[in-house]
């Protein structure tokens, strides 16, 4: 049987054509994943086949076989990034190089290269991918990575967020359990520069998507980050006293962070175009403010991060684009680890299908923001 484009079954059939995958299934909540892909959770179903596809797929790259210069987004709800991107640490640029597009390279471990299929069952696969890669400061990096990705009972989730789900929703609820242990023989610290775990999803926008970043209104600081492709437009951010809320419709570029004294572990994002609420749950350590910083400049303070991102896509100065997607980004605190030592980083994906003003009431309960305030228009 034939599904149409949008479709789970579509993208699965589409997948099984280019990339070895590997398939989660419980009645109607579904995914797919790819050993080939860097481990990543390409995308999910509530609906079974005939559902609607979470997650952003680059079709035209991965059909076409051939590996780009400087990164490859082949897309996906959860694939598995080492951070920091840009920096004096930074694992993306060579020791001495400017930070500029030219010299920029994703390392070929969470780029190009598969990962191993170490097992699998109905409802979980383990990956795990052994790691040598030097950073910006010159130290040679030996890591042990391992990815554990679980198809969950949607009542866990809703159990964990202190809600009920609502009869007529339909959901499919995933995480992925990510540990990065320290293969070398010198301890990650300041001095050498230390690794995050970051783990970043790409999802499809619409004209009226919302994300939803609930902050804590007693920390100290920004309540949010907007340096990193220039500031927000008004119309596109709300800082509301307990949430940012940002424009997910991938029509302008733009990226937003959240730091560790102004993060809490829950975010997400409501699409009425396409009665859909999604959530994202993740590891968050209070207490913890060392999170590697991203930004592609020598930095005043490399472990002042950001604990969650949401980029927003939209067309580049030529007219192209790259989506269009958006996307849900968190990361662990800075990987200060001894020989021996694993970091492990959590991030669960929750996608609720059904009536709007349920998912709206949902949505309150959840996020503790007024539906009213999202970009409803």
């Amino acid at each position: 049987m034939s599904y149409p484009k949008g479709t789970y079954g579509y993208d699965v059939d589409f997948l099984r054509n280019h990339v070895q995958i590997i398939e989660l299934k419980k009645d109607d909540s579904k995914l797919v994943i790819s050993p080939s892909l860097q481990g990543r959770v390409v995308t999910s179903s509530a609906e079974g086949p005939a559902g609607y596809s979470f997650g952003w797929v680059n079709y035209d790259l991965i059909q076409s076989g051939k590996f780009l210069p400087h990164c490859n987004n082949f897309g996906g709800e959860d694939r598995f990034w080492i951070g920091p991107e840009g920096g004096q640490f930074s694992f993306f640029f060579k020791k001495g190089s400017e930070f500029n597009l030219d010299n920029w390279q994703t390392p070929p471990c969470i780029d190009t290269e598969s990962w191993n299929l170490v097992e699998a069952s109905d409802t979980s696969v383990v990956l795990d991918k052994e790691i040598e890669m030097p950073n910006y400061a010159g130290h040679v990096f030996k890591m042990y990575a391992e990815r554990v990705v679980r198809l969950l009972d949607s009542n866990r989730i809703t159990d964990d967020l202190g809600v009920d789900l609502p009869d007529g929703v339909k959901s499919v609820c995933f995480k992925s359990e990510n540990k990065l242990t320290n293969k070398g023989d010198f301890e990650w610290n300041k001095e050498t520069g230390m690794p995050s775990i970051w783990i970043l999803g790409q999802l499809f926008p619409s004209d009226r998507n919302t994300v939803i970043i609930p902050v804590n209104p007693e920390g100290e600081g920004p309540v949010v980050n907007d340096r990193y492709f220039g500031k927000i437009d008004d119309d596109r951010i709300k800082v509301l006293p307990h949430a940012v809320l940002f424009k997910g419709d991938g029509k302008k570029r733009g990226k937003i962070g959240i730091g560790p004294k102004r993060a809490v572990p829950v975010l997400g994002s409501f699409d009425p175009v396409n009665s859909t609420l999604t959530v994202v749950k993740y590891t968050f350590e209070p207490g913890l403010t060392d999170y590697i910083n991203s930004m592609w400049e020598f930095q005043d303070d490399p472990f002042y991060g950001d604990v969650v991102n949401s980029y927003n896509d939209g067309p580049l100065p030529d007219g192209t684009i790259m989506g269009p997607f958006y996307e849900l980004e968190t990361s662990s605190a800075a990987a200060n680890l001894k020989p021996g030592q694993t970091k492990i980083h959590e991030h669960a994906t929750c996608h609720f299908k059904g009536e709007l003003n349920v998912l709206e009431d949902l949505a309150r309960k959840i996020f503790g923001v007024d539906p009213a305030e999202f970009f409803l228009f």
